[in-house]
């Protein structure tokens, strides 16, 4: 009864509050018992129900007002316009591979493993024994742990050929993931405003660091096979840069792999322009069927700037990564990681480097090589069947990502909004051109989540583009 009594005085009195003007009084609690015929006890179980739903205000020793009701007035951010100054340089801020597709969706458009394809017994038991160390209170030092310094060092060592003197621990810089690493390098080697050689297509990543970096992006087509040298050495000549940006390894988007050959006459290149190689080494781990040898391998002489993550292939939630230098570009790179983040979480670096030196690692690479090439062929039979009328360009070697070249004329934008209305999603192509794209492309990684569901996202694609 009390209950029934109660919702009617509250029903009663929001229909009064709402006529009522911000801060008018309410009846006193002995007028409402009166008027209501209710008990004490319930009157004040309404007041009680009408505070929390902010209605009105209780005052000890003053009384009971409607709340005072405040407008929003319009904030006003234009004198921001004038101290920040117009954008030299437009960029995103953030990719569309980083978008979370719907429950139920083919996701295709991603760019990292599904949980699937990482160690995770590793991981877990890594962050734990982690937690329990040293690095849980202390700070590492600027450049890293010396421990995992030494695992990076040693790791590109064993593929330096005799003849060739192999890096040093104290060449390593650890990184918080390679994004801001590339970020560092850009703005130490480069320096805003001068010219920067990047392959075309390449890393979406890279070309925002560069953009955030302020330095000048040079496009140099680069195909299955990787760049021309003659082109490269032309635009070091006519752009005067002094620096190129380049994935000689299962390039993200193209899964490109550099023949050796290529790679030799590259870096002849790069040493006859006095220039850095910046190697992004991202997908080191992600071999199918050739194992990726690093460019830095063949030089001594500090041209080659070797970046390599472990976000990737150990866990996006373990954000570690290295860069590979010497000479004073190494000191230009510490200096700038020092002032952009001080050091690199001890715990990460712990638990990553826990988790390379374990037995169960290379157990893990190996079944991993199987599973990629697995999902690989999967999607391409997929595709074949299903959408024909998308060229797949080359046949990564490793990686993740399968790049298609689509019929000229393809709206891409629309393209992309149909399938994803169709429960598919897929990254347009033109995320991965410095400049404008050479033609309507996606990229679909393989390594996502449900690899069974490939047939139903190739089917989807194949009907959006006959549409």
């Amino acid at each position: 009864m009390d209950n029934d009594s109660s919702s009617r005085i509250v029903a009663d009195l929001r229909e009064w509050i709402s006529a009522a003007p911000s801060g008018a009084k309410l009846p006193s609690t002995r007028s409402l018992v009166a008027r209501y015929e209710a008990s004490p006890v319930t009157v004040q179980k309404a007041m009680r129900a009408l505070t929390v739903q902010g209605l009105i205000d209780s005052r000890p020793g003053v009384g009971t007002f409607v709340r005072m009701t405040r407008t929003a007035r319009p904030l006003d951010y234009g004198w921001q316009t004038a101290a920040l100054r117009p954008l030299h340089t437009r960029f995103s801020t953030s990719s569309s591979t980083m978008r979370t597709g719907t429950h139920g969706a083919i996701a295709m458009h991603a760019g990292y493993p599904d949980r699937e394809l990482l160690p995770e017994r590793l991981v877990r038991a890594a962050l734990t024994r982690a937690a329990r160390g040293d690095a849980a209170l202390f700070r590492s030092p600027a450049s890293g742990l010396a421990e995992l310094q030494s695992w990076f060092a040693t790791e590109l060592a064993a593929a330096t050929p005799i003849g060739i003197t192999p890096p040093s621990p104290s060449d390593v810089i650890i990184l918080p993931g390679s994004q801001s690493g590339l970020s560092s390098i850009f703005r130490a080697l480069v320096t805003a405003g001068q010219p920067l050689l990047m392959e075309s297509p390449t890393y979406g990543g890279a070309i925002l660091a560069a953009a955030q970096a302020g330095v000048q992006v040079i496009p140099v087509p680069s195909g299955p096979n990787g760049p021309e040298p003659d082109v490269l050495a032309r635009a070091f000549e006519e752009s005067g840069a002094r620096a190129f940006y380049a994935q000689p390894n299962y390039a993200n988007p193209t899964g490109a792999q550099w023949s050796p050959d290529t790679a030799s006459q590259v870096l002849n290149v790069v040493r006859a322009a006095g220039a850095f190689l910046i190697e992004d080494d991202w997908a080191h781990d992600f071999g199918i069927t050739t194992t990726p040898t690093p460019l830095a391998t063949q030089d001594d002489a500090g041209h080659v700037v070797y970046i390599r993550s472990l976000t990737k292939s150990v866990s996006p939630s373990i954000r570690i990564a290295a860069v590979i230098a010497r000479g004073p570009a190494r000191e230009r790179i510490l200096a700038d990681r020092s002032a952009s983040s001080m050091y690199v979480s001890g715990i990460l670096q712990a638990a990553a480097l826990d988790v390379v030196t374990q037995p169960g690692w290379q157990t893990h690479l190996r079944g991993l090589r199987q599973q990629l090439r697995a999902r690989r062929d999967l999607l391409i039979d997929s595709l074949q069947e299903h959408a024909p009328r998308a060229h797949l360009t080359n046949i990564p070697a490793g990686g993740l990502n399968l790049w298609l070249r689509l019929p000229d004329g393809t709206a891409i934008d629309r393209l992309v909004r149909q399938c994803e209305d169709a429960g598919v999603f897929i990254a347009a192509g033109s995320e991965w051109f410095p400049a404008e794209p050479a033609g309507p492309f996606v990229r679909l990684n393989f390594s996502g989540a449900n690899p069974g569901a490939f047939p139903e996202g190739a089917r989807i694609l194949g009907q959006a583009l006959d549409s």
